[in-house]
């Protein structure tokens, strides 16, 4: 309102000095009615301008008020964690880590960065779940390193309780990771993406997994778990598996039995009533 009455006042000067110049300049023939007339119009179209404005104005402020909030969302980059597993990891999952402790510190920053990125709601379940099982195996393979050295993962008193990884203002260890977060998830899947440092465990995969391609980096993942023969020996009538479907026994049984999940994943036709036992597992280091 100031504003509006603000032009006003400068536009009755203008009149009146409109008014005044043509009175001094033409006493005789000057036109009161035309001279009022015409300062109408001027006074209008500058108005007319002005809300013009005005109007362009709240646009633009709008437009940058209501930017979709999606846009500003950041996702972590695991491009340094693939670069890292291409070098020192076989694509049989076997880790030289002699040469990666080299580049230890390289690791720890892809975790920092994982810390500083963490999952919020408004990311895909793919997300998160790449997100976590990256975290998992970037974390065991730091762990492996800090004590390298060494046989086994269990050479170290308590591995999957050791608290060395802050994630924005918690620090985690593997064992949360794995039971409190992934598990929670219902993929049982990701019992053959997550890898314990341990010859009887999935291979580790070379690439980092990204929510773009997760399932088929699951499925790839549990199909070449349960045609290794080391691991698992399936046939019709007789099945030898890993002690991992005999630890997370219900997590396999969330769309039927445990034989209905590996029938939907192994390339053996495998009756319901094979018999079915667990073999040793061999916690020597993946190297």
């Amino acid at each position: 309102m100031k504003y509006f009455s603000f032009i006003f006042i400068i536009c009755f000067f203008y009149a009146c000095s409109s008014t005044k110049n043509a009175t001094n300049s033409t006493p005789q023939k000057t036109n009161i009615s035309k001279i009022v007339t015409k300062t109408k119009d001027t006074i209008s179209e500058k108005v007319t301008t002005i809300d013009t404005e005005i109007k362009k104005s709240d646009s633009l402020v709008i437009d940058y008020e209501f930017k979709p909030i999606k846009d500003t969302i950041k996702k972590p980059n695991h491009d340094s964690f693939t670069k890292l597993l291409k070098k020192y990891v076989t694509n049989e999952g076997l880790v030289n880590y002699k040469s990666f402790k080299k580049e230890q510190i390289l690791l720890q920053k892809y975790i920092s960065h994982l810390g500083e990125i963490m999952p919020t709601n408004n990311w895909t379940n793919n997300e998160k779940l790449a997100y976590w099982i990256n975290a998992y195996n970037a974390m065991t393979i730091d762990l492996i390193l800090r004590y390298y050295p060494l046989k086994s993962i269990k050479d170290i008193k308590k591995p999957w309780d050791k608290r060395f990884w802050k994630l924005g203002n918690k620090w985690y260890n593997l064992n949360e990771i794995e039971h409190d977060i992934l598990r929670k998830m219902n993929e049982p899947r990701i019992h053959f993406a997550i890898v314990c440092a341990s010859y009887s465990c999935p291979k580790l995969n070379n690439i980092a997994f990204t929510s773009h391609h997760l399932n088929n980096q699951l499925t790839k993942a549990t199909k070449e778990f349960l045609s290794d023969s080391n691991r698992n020996e399936i046939s019709k009538n007789d099945i030898k598996l890993s002690k991992i479907f005999q630890w997370f026994s219900k997590d396999f049984k969330q769309n039927g039995n445990l034989i209905d999940f590996l029938i939907t994943y192994s390339s053996v036709e495998i009756s319901e009533k094979a018999k079915t036992s667990f073999k040793d597992y061999n916690w020597d280091l993946n190297e």
